[in-house]
């Protein structure tokens, strides 16, 4: 059995909350507003035994009273929710972290995620998807891709962890979290030779799983999903249109 939380915090700086007027878990899509579609996905699968919800409380409360699943009140920044979240959970358990904007997210896309996960026996395990998947399935979306030497990918919406090694590293996560938008600082940290490797496309990624065991003291793992809505998050009003655009032909009439 697994568990799993959602990150469905207001946030600060979210220009989707400030044109619709709502927090973003909660923007409707179609009619329904967007984390229900996270939940929906989450309760197909039948080894999910328990959901809590991280976010505004009362607001959340009042769209979630009718759903089996626990909602705790937001902190201040996504590392303190990360933080309240896994402390709904003890350190033996294994938990899926998700945030609450990828509506188009299926049960097949993170059931595959969630298998190919655990056969790697990581403490943290994170999707990245090849570039071609996501253009294939959704013509002219735009997303941060990064080059490796493997190709090219953009991250995922979810990870797998173990709590307890998750709990550890969380203060260092701070710190990355902080100096996310000073590449000169995050340089420093990741070490210069890594940095220019990147920047020539001739990182591995098993490389990058190393260099992270060495910073946080946990085996991390990326595993290559070949399911796009796993990594299609509505961060802007062209992201909303097209999960509208996308939910809208999936409804059965």
């Amino acid at each position: 059995m697994l568990k799993a939380f959602i990150l469905a915090g207001s946030g600060k700086s979210d220009k989707l909350k400030e044109k619709e007027e709502s927090p973003k878990a909660l923007i409707k899509i179609n009619g329904r507003e967007m984390i229900l579609y996270i939940i929906d996905a989450l309760q197909k699968l039948d080894y999910i035994e328990k959901i809590v919800v991280v976010g505004p409380e009362k607001k959340l409360r009042s769209v979630l009273k009718n759903f089996d699943v626990d909602v705790v009140e937001e902190g201040a920044e996504l590392i303190d929710n990360v933080m309240k979240g896994l402390e709904c959970f003890s350190d033996e358990d294994e938990v899926l972290i998700i945030t609450s904007d990828i509506p188009m997210i299926t049960p097949e896309a993170l059931d595959d995620f969630i298998k190919r996960a655990k056969e790697l026996n990581a403490d943290f395990a994170y999707p990245i998807i090849p570039k071609e998947d996501t253009e294939k399935k959704y013509p002219g979306v735009k997303r941060t891709y990064v080059r490796v030497k493997e190709g090219t990918f953009t991250g995922g919406n979810a990870v797998l962890v173990r709590v307890g090694s998750a709990k550890r590293c969380l203060d260092r996560a701070r710190e990355f979290f902080l100096y996310r938008k000073s590449p000169w600082k995050l340089a420093g940290i990741l070490g210069i030779p890594i940095v220019l490797k990147f920047l020539l496309g001739r990182l591995t990624i098993s490389e990058i799983e190393k260099r992270v065991f060495e910073l946080f003291g946990i085996n991390a793992r990326a595993v290559i999903s070949r399911f796009p809505e796993i990594g299609s998050d509505v961060d802007k009003e062209s992201d909303l249109e097209l999960a509208r655009r996308v939910l809208a032909r999936e409804v059965v009439p």
